[in-house]
């Protein structure tokens, strides 16, 4: 595996030890934009110097040091973080188990791959299957770097994922904001709720993530070749093209989303495509129909059968 653990300890649920790596389950691709001086183009820096001297200091010559006083610090080597509580720093603690399902989507912050290390094999695969069939995932405590965080162990696939959680005093109630609820809330007429229900319906499809792209990145990065090749850009008032956000008539906007053909996605393109292009077979109702005296004209070798009559049938 080519890509480095970022933390490496054991997965603790009981008095069962099981040792992993820790490694991002994330690959962001972003566009990456230098500072630059507008009058020279001159990259702007993040400059790490002396404040005393003003002179730089080189990434070896740097510790972090804990302010017990003014200008009195405690400084503190990257083992001291883990000597500080060795259990801590180095196990996933499973302190309970829980549905999936009673956690709030909200908490959830960053998703990192859980990977048996040696002789860690076994007990791994003993806890994603148990977790597997109980429909269970796990609560646990884990410090990376300086900081403990709440974690959840899950099972995706074959691998067990460790999803960061936010605390719950990390996020804003939404009481604090200005939501229409209550006797406040407007009024939803039945048809207005029946419509928007009818078109919830039509636009409900087999969620496929893969189906999805950032489209926005292609678009920047085209439109920065174009300034870059020295094409003209069209100008675009960005207010003007906006979507409008004044809702006036409700049902006169959900007629017109239920009146636009639904998006396609690109599986069910292909599977149309093949349906239009295979072959259909015909029945004995549908063959063609034997030829005529004309179409035996214009193709002597192959003369038409004429057609019995009742007549000589009879005799």
């Amino acid at each position: 595996m080519a890509a480095r653990a970022i933390w490496e300890g054991t997965i603790g649920f009981g008095l069962v030890q099981i040792p992993v790596g820790l490694y991002s389950a994330e690959s962001r691709h972003e566009l990456n934009f230098d500072l630059l001086d507008r009058r020279d183009m001159s990259p702007v820096g993040y400059q790490r110097y002396n404040r005393e001297t003003g002179e730089p200091v080189e990434w070896d010559d740097i510790v972090k040091g804990y302010a017990v006083k003014k200008g009195e610090y405690v400084i503190l080597e990257p083992e001291d973080f883990k000597r500080a509580s060795v259990k801590a720093t180095q196990t996933v603690d499973i302190v309970q188990f829980a549905d999936e399902a009673a956690i709030d989507p909200t908490y959830f912050e960053k998703p990192y791959y859980l990977v048996p290390g040696k002789r860690g094999a076994k007990p791994y695969v003993l806890l994603r299957e148990a977790l597997r069939k109980s429909g269970k995932v796990g609560i646990a405590r884990v410090v990376i770097r300086t900081r403990e965080s709440l974690a959840a162990v899950m099972v995706k696939g074959d691998a067990l994922v460790l999803e960061l959680l936010r605390y719950a005093h990390e996020l804003t109630p939404a009481e604090e904001f200005d939501l229409p609820a209550g006797k406040d809330a407007p009024k939803v007429s039945p048809p207005e709720l029946k419509m928007a229900e009818r078109l919830i319906d039509e636009m409900t499809a087999d969620f496929k993530p893969e189906e999805f792209k950032d489209s926005y990145h292609d678009e920047l990065l085209a439109f920065i070749q174009r300034k870059y090749k020295g094409e003209e850009v069209e100008e675009v008032d960005v207010e003007a093209e906006a979507p409008p956000s004044n809702v006036v008539d409700m049902m006169a906007l959900l007629k017109k989303s239920l009146a636009r053909k639904p998006a396609v996605t690109k599986a069910e393109a292909a599977t149309a495509d093949k349906s239009r292009n295979k072959p259909r077979k015909t029945s004995a109702r549908n063959e063609p129909a034997k030829r005529t005296k004309k179409a035996a004209a214009r193709n002597p070798k192959k003369p038409a059968k004429r057609r019995k009559t009742a007549a000589r049938k009879a005799a």
